[in-house]
């Protein structure tokens, strides 16, 4: 698959959308998930975080992190809740609970980070990723999930 559609990401595995996202220029990227494919791909993505968790690499966590993806076509923002507690991760999408941490990305910086085609530090040091709250969390969240490599 050599073009960002949407329609077949449920047909994608982790590393092949890692890839996708890498080969794909930032503007085709920002374009669709500025359009009406947006929500299933946030959908797509958030539903995997759980099988990609490596509870081996969350110890004692518990932790509540809201994912503010901005951007959204009428100027709002979309928030995904991602829950590890007790060795689980489960996924909401909206907020339901108060967060530990919250972190704020455009749809591009978000699709790089979860795909592992972008440095989140660095993003967060020239301000393309707002993070609030446990700051400790924010840098461990990488290791709590098997991000795939491009």
């Amino acid at each position: 698959m050599t073009d960002f559609d949407p329609a077949n990401f449920a047909n994608v595995g982790p590393k092949e959308f890692a890839q996708l996202v890498k080969s794909t220029p930032d503007d085709k990227i920002a374009q669709v998930m500025s359009g009406d494919q947006r929500g299933k791909i946030l959908s797509e993505v958030f539903s995997r975080m759980p099988s990609l968790f490596r509870p081996e690499k969350a110890g004692n966590t518990n932790a509540v992190i809201h994912w503010n993806i901005t951007g959204r076509p009428d100027g709002g923002t979309d928030t995904y809740e991602v829950v590890v507690e007790n060795g689980t991760c489960t996924v909401n999408e909206g907020a339901t609970r108060d967060p530990k941490l919250s972190l704020t990305m455009g749809p591009v910086e978000f699709l790089k980070i979860v795909s592992g085609g972008a440095n989140p530090v660095m993003m967060f040091m020239t301000g393309k990723l707002k993070a609030k709250g446990d700051l400790g969390l924010a840098a461990n969240i990488a290791n709590l999930f098997d991000i795939p490599k491009a």
